[in-house]
């Protein structure tokens, strides 16, 4: 997907960084061109800010999203979730973070699900990071609970894992 979506603002690097950005954050673009999460409209000045690039290279960014079928498809319909990774602990979960080898490795996320089952410990929720959207995409897991320095020495031994961290 990245690779089409990135084809479209080819030779506009700025414009490519507003859209890396608006993926990663799942913010929308609606009919209007304008950006938003869940209806909450968001300044085009604050999203150009925060990537590095005037105003109106997030503006003509819209625009072509807006008047292309396939990219208006993708940003009408994208969301946002609640990501539990930050406030976990303060909600007694468990985070686990894998780091893997080749994030595009086909059955990852299975073989750290059934690892952390083994263990008896229920997933809350899992994030897995796009490998063409995040430089070093990563696994989270949140848990019930905590977690032991057996499970994550298990998580280790896991073919394709290249790291775990947990807090």
């Amino acid at each position: 997907m990245w690779s089409i979506i990135r084809d479209q603002f080819k030779g506009y690097p700025g414009r490519e960084k507003v859209v890396k950005f608006l993926l990663e954050h799942g913010f929308q673009v609606n009919a209007r061109g304008h950006v938003g999460v869940n209806g909450v409209e968001i300044p085009h000045s604050q999203i150009g800010d925060r990537v590095g690039v005037d105003r109106r290279v997030v503006d003509a960014t819209c625009a072509v999203i807006r008047d292309d079928a396939l990219l208006r498809g993708i940003f009408e319909n994208i969301h946002a979730i609640h990501f539990l990774r930050d406030i976990a602990p303060s909600l007694g979960l468990g985070v686990i973070v894998v780091k893997p080898e080749d994030a595009q490795r086909t059955g990852l996320l299975g073989e750290v699900a059934m690892k952390v089952a083994e263990f008896g410990i229920s997933i809350r929720q899992a994030v897995s990071d796009d490998p063409y959207l995040v430089d070093e995409p990563l696994l989270t897991i949140i848990v019930e609970g905590l977690v032991s320095g057996e499970l994550v020495e298990e998580l280790v031994r896991i073919p394709g894992v290249k790291g775990v961290t947990i807090y």
